[in-house]
């Protein structure tokens, strides 16, 4: 069952989202080579908690850290480690938070150093599926629409489309119905309602679709060890319309990156 939110509760919703941006945001510059991912969830829990909030994956279904890293093959629900990243690695940083009763939830797939240019065109064709796909997620449309739309996007440069793996409703629990799968037919599937929030969350692969899991029972890779990457926003139905709650702008600033990808997404303008 879908549980639209009110306008207030997408206000705490957004001040959940935005402490998982900024905690990203924190993190961009920190993300080089000999970091270990578990240096990265040190700090991303400590900055949660300084922020009021709680960190939303740690302990959830018995996940063991704050942050999910994955890097270069891994697609997502890689489990922090001692292992340094490397020159040229890429590495998916799924981030959740718990503030006000809600959670925030998204990701984004940082380069490391400098990285080869056909896995940077993977990482810029599936950052424009996920806005390609939020745009669909508006007044009279249905959850298929939105799976369609970054399915086609992204196949049309042959990539692959994981399908085990889902975007979800959003709230006072981490998945919400509707599931939001990035592959479907127009049409089809549940129907948009005013104040529903959903994490859109594009993973895509530079190879097959089909993906493995390893024995510890989190860390997903794809099935032809070849790079996947992750990008995932929090999107309110407002006014019949796409609003995010969470931004990339934190990410954007450590990193000098100028881009204008959220505009026609932002309702306002972040501190």
């Amino acid at each position: 069952m879908i549980i639209p939110k009110s306008r207030e509760e997408i206000e705490l919703m957004r001040e959940s989202a935005l402490i998982v941006s900024k905690t990203l945001g924190m993190l961009a510059p920190e993300i080089k080579p000999g970091v270990t991912t578990l240096q990265l969830d040190k700090l991303a829990e400590e900055f949660i908690r300084d922020h009021d909030a709680v960190p939303g994956f740690l302990g959830l279904y018995d996940f063991p850290n704050s942050l999910c890293m994955s890097p270069n093959a891994q697609v997502v629900h890689g489990i922090p480690n001692d292992t340094p990243l490397k020159e040229g690695d890429i590495i998916s940083i799924d981030c959740g938070a718990i503030k006000n009763g809600f959670y925030g939830d998204h990701a984004y797939t940082f380069e490391v150093g400098e990285v080869a240019p056909e896995v940077k065109k993977l990482l810029d064709v599936t950052k424009e599926s996920l806005y390609v796909g939020i745009r669909e997620f508006k007044a009279g449309n249905r959850v298929g629409d939105v799976g369609y739309a970054i399915q086609k996007y992204t196949e049309d440069h042959g990539y692959g489309v994981v399908r085990e793996l889902v975007g979800h409703g959003l709230g006072r629990t981490m998945h919400e119905d509707p599931e939001m799968p990035n592959y479907g037919k127009r049409g089809r599937g549940k129907k948009f309602v005013e104040g529903m929030v959903v994490a859109i969350e594009p993973m895509i692969n530079m190879g097959t679709k089909r993906i493995k899991q390893l024995p510890d029972g989190w860390t997903i890779l794809t099935a032809d060890n070849k790079p996947s990457a992750h990008f995932e926003h929090n999107v309110a139905l407002v006014d019949g319309k796409p609003e995010l709650l969470s931004t990339f702008k934190y990410i954007y600033e450590s990193l000098n990156i100028k881009s204008k990808e959220e505009d026609e997404f932002r309702a306002k303008v972040y501190d």
